[in-house]
């Protein structure tokens, strides 16, 4: 099976807008429908509480006239439109679709950061892990987001094995940026985000991308959109990632970055297992 995850940062704008960044960004979601991924998973939708548009809805079924969507939003108490993720699977498919919450502190259960899709063998789910903050106002709650997370997915593993992606706001090693040194008090790089992914990993799960490629330097996911040479100088971190319940790391066999051009910001990563 083919999957690909990708924070889009915003779906209104890709299908709507015809600003520079928008057309490559449609320029990136045409690339991936054109890789015909069994399910896609997008994080960062910001769409409202009411979901997607007419508009939006027309779009994506031009785009993707063989898959079934489902999505999730940001809802009061949480800030509108913030976060939201969704999944795009083809109607082939029959999955049981749930969107949990997790027992997160503050608002983060009502920002629609977790959609699960239950097949007979497997769970496949996506993330949009909580940020850190400007100055780390949200990293104490964002360790206790970790911990709930990191339970979930082990509920999820007790039961059958978890195929888990998304934007994990996370670069878990110095190898997994290019400036480790300059970040080490920085959202994303804080050594208690690291640790939280760590403990995540050891609850049963790989990293597929390290799985296959070990200790590959200078490869990300992610290029700050105000540093206007960051993709240039390839000045990025890996912060979005596939993790597979550790029994079934070996059926593995593609996990890579898929190229996004000269866009900034997230770039979409593809997973192929033998299921």
């Amino acid at each position: 099976m083919k999957f690909i995850s990708w924070n889009i940062d915003s779906l209104n704008a890709a299908l709507t807008s015809d600003s520079a960044r928008a057309l490559m960004t449609r320029k990136t979601l045409e690339d991936i429908r054109d890789l015909d991924a069994d399910v896609v998973a997008i994080q960062e939708t910001k769409l409202s509480a009411k979901g997607p548009t007419k508009k939006h809805v027309e779009v994506l079924e031009a785009e993707f006239p063989e898959y079934e969507v489902v999505w999730t939003s940001s809802t009061e108490p949480a800030r509108k439109g913030y976060a939201g993720t969704m999944f795009l699977y083809r109607k082939s498919f029959a999955p049981v679709v749930t969107f949990p919450e997790i027992g997160a502190p503050t608002t983060m259960d009502h920002e629609g950061r977790i959609i699960t899709l239950e097949f007979p063998d497997f769970y496949l789910t996506q993330v949009y892990t909580p940020n850190a903050g400007s100055e780390l106002v949200r990293l104490a709650d964002r360790q206790i987001w970790d911990e709930k997370y990191a339970d979930y997915l082990a509920a999820l593993d007790a039961s059958k094995p978890v195929i888990a992606c998304g934007d994990y706001n996370v670069a878990h090693t110095e190898i997994d940026l290019a400036h480790p040194d300059n970040n080490h008090f920085s959202a994303g790089f804080t050594d208690e985000e690291r640790a939280g992914f760590t403990a995540l990993l050891g609850r049963g799960f790989t990293d597929t991308f390290r799985h296959l490629h070990g200790a590959v330097e200078g490869v990300y996911t992610w290029w700050a959109q105000r540093v206007k040479t960051s993709k240039i100088n390839n000045s990025g971190w890996r912060i979005d990632y596939w993790l597979v319940s550790d029994r079934i790391a070996d059926k593995v066999s593609k996990s890579e970055v898929i190229d996004s051009g000269a866009r900034q910001d997230h770039t979409p990563i593809l997973l192929e297992i033998e299921l």
